[in-house]
């Protein structure tokens, strides 16, 4: 059974949240999820830029969590789905609301942080090319 490296913090109610959602792709998967049950390598292929290694990792802490669940099919060769749980779909307006305050806000720190000559971002009315939100 995976261990988590870093122990949740219980007595805090937006440590214990963060703790959940708070890596680089947990917040997407989840998102992600939120049409459909997909297959790692369906995920994998939405999130090309993540190592195949942390991508897993966080579906297994999702899973272990019980915001994600797996089902395994008993077919040869093996196959396996992830779909969002009940609990996972309670944390969807909270990254809903973190999707809206970054199309608000977009602008100021493309200005802060840049972008490439010619890029738009979506402060220029683009979606987002990773969750086409």
């Amino acid at each position: 059974m995976y261990e988590r490296k870093i122990p949740i913090d219980l007595d805090c109610p937006l440590r214990l949240t963060m703790s959940l959602i708070d890596s680089k792709w947990k917040s997407c998967i989840l998102d992600e999820l939120r049409d459909r049950s997909l297959r790692p390598s369906e995920l994998h292929k939405i999130f090309p830029e993540a190592a195949p290694r942390v991508l897993d990792l966080q579906l297994k802490e999702l899973t272990e969590d019980g915001l994600v669940s797996k089902t395994i099919y008993p077919e040869l060769p093996p196959r396996s789905e992830y779909a969002i749980t009940d609990l996972g779909w309670t944390l969807l307006p909270i990254i809903d609301a973190m999707i809206e305050w970054g199309n608000k806000n977009a602008a100021l720190f493309e200005k802060k942080y840049g972008k490439k000559d010619g890029e738009k971002g979506v402060a220029d009315g683009e979606n987002c090319r990773k969750c086409s939100l």
